[in-house]
C-alpha cells in the first residue's frame, strides 16, 4: 500500500456520475466490513500529502451537482483515524450529501456527477476498479431513521457474517453475534430473546441493533447520519456513550443538527454552508474560538 503521505500526483479523475443501478444501499442493508487484503485493488497512490496525521479518509476539491444544481462546492476535508468528526450546519447545506460521497450513496441516484479525490486509506474510492459492494462493507453508514430487517435479532445481526462467509460455523457466528451485541451495548437487554423480531424492540433500541449490524463484519469506518434524530433523551444518551466507545476501534463521521451534541460526541468538527466547508477544526476550537464569523455566528444561534 502507498502511503498518502509519499505518494507522486495524479491526473484528475472524470467526473462520476450516478445511475440507477441496483445495488446493496437500496435495500437499506446497513454495509460493514472490509478484509484488509481487498484493499489493495483500491485505486491509485494518493496524490497529495495530507494536513491530518495518517487520516483515514480524505475528500479534496469535491464537487458534486444533482441534475444542473451544484450542492457541493470545492469541499477539502480530512477524516481522522479512531475520532469521531461531527459535520455541522444548517438543512440544506451539503453535510449528509457529503457523508454519502464517503462510501458512494450518492452513486444510487439518477443524475448525480461528482467531481474530486476522496480517498480510504490512501486508495482512490472512485477509481474504476473499486467494487462498490466491498467499499461499503469498509465504510458502514447507519441512517437517520432505525432500519431493522424484518428478522430476529440474532438474523439482523448475523446476515453480514453470513453472506461474507466471515463464520466457520454456528459457535463463531454466535459469538460474532454476542460480541455485536455487546459492542452495540444492547446484549444484557436481549439475551434472553434473541429470536424475537428487530423491529419488536424499542426506537432506541433499534439504532443500537442497527449499530450492531453495522459492526458485525468490522469496517474501519462507521458513517452516521443523525443517528439520534428520532430518539428520545435517554436513547440519545446511550447512543452517545456508544459512539465515544466505539471510536478506540473505529473511525466515526457524523452528521448532526444539535450542536450540544456534536460538542460532546466529536474531537474533530467541519462546518458547511450552501455546499461550502467553511470551517473544520478541534471541536473544542470550533465551539470556543472558530475562526470564521459565520462559525460563530451558526453555533451562537444567530442563523440555522
Amino acid at each position: 500500500m502507498v502511503s498518502p503521505m509519499n505518494a507522486p500526483q495524479q491526473t484528475p479523475r472524470p467526473a462520476q456520475t450516478g445511475s440507477a443501478q441496483t445495488s446493496s444501499a437500496q435495500t437499506g442493508l446497513v454495509q460493514t466490513g472490509l478484509a484488509e487484503p481487498a484493499r489493495a485493488g483500491f485505486g491509485a497512490p494518493a496524490p497529495a500529502a495530507s494536513p491530518v496525521p495518517e487520516p483515514r479518509m480524505t475528500a479534496r476539491n469535491v464537487n458534486l451537482w444533482y441534475g444542473q444544481k451544484q450542492a457541493l462546492f470545492e469541499v477539502s476535508l480530512d477524516i481522522p483515524k479512531h475520532q469521531v468528526t461531527a459535520l455541522i450546519g444548517p438543512s440544506g447545506c451539503g453535510k449528509s450529501t457529503f457523508l454519502r460521497c464517503l462510501n458512494r450513496m450518492n452513486d444510487t441516484i439518477e443524475g448525480v456527477r461528482m467531481e474530486g479525490d476522496i480517498r480510504l486509506d490512501g486508495r482512490d474510492i472512485y477509481d474504476r476498479s473499486i467494487d462498490v459492494v466491498e467499499l461499503r462493507q469498509a465504510v458502514g453508514m447507519v441512517f437517520q431513521k432505525p432500519n431493522p430487517f424484518p428478522k430476529s435479532i440474532y438474523d439482523n445481526i448475523a446476515y453480514g457474517p453470513r453472506i461474507h462467509g466471515l463464520a466457520q460455523d454456528k459457535a463463531e457466528l454466535d459469538e460474532i453475534v454476542e460480541n455485536s451485541l455487546k459492542g452495540a451495548g444492547l446484549w444484557t437487554e436481549v439475551q434472553d430473546r434473541l429470536d424475537t423480531p428487530g423491529n419488536s424492540l424499542s426506537g432506541g433500541q433499534q439504532q443500537r441493533l442497527c449499530i450492531a449490524r453495522a459492526i458485525a463484519v468490522s469496517p474501519e469506518v462507521i458513517l452516521m447520519d443523525e443517528p439520534c434524530s428520532a430518539l428520545d433523551p435517554i436513547a440519545t444518551a446511550h447512543i452517545e456513550e456508544l459512539i465515544d466507545a466505539l471510536r478506540a476501534n473505529f473511525t466515526i463521521a457524523i452528521v448532526t443538527h444539535n450542536m450540544q451534541q456534536a460538542a460532546r460526541v466529536s474531537q474533530k468538527t467541519a462546518f458547511f454552508h450552501l455546499g461550502k466547508l467553511i470551517e473544520h477544526d478541534d471541536t473544542e476550537q470550533i465551539f470556543t474560538n472558530p475562526r470564521q464569523s459565520m462559525t460563530q455566528d451558526y453555533i451562537t444561534g444567530r442563523f440555522g
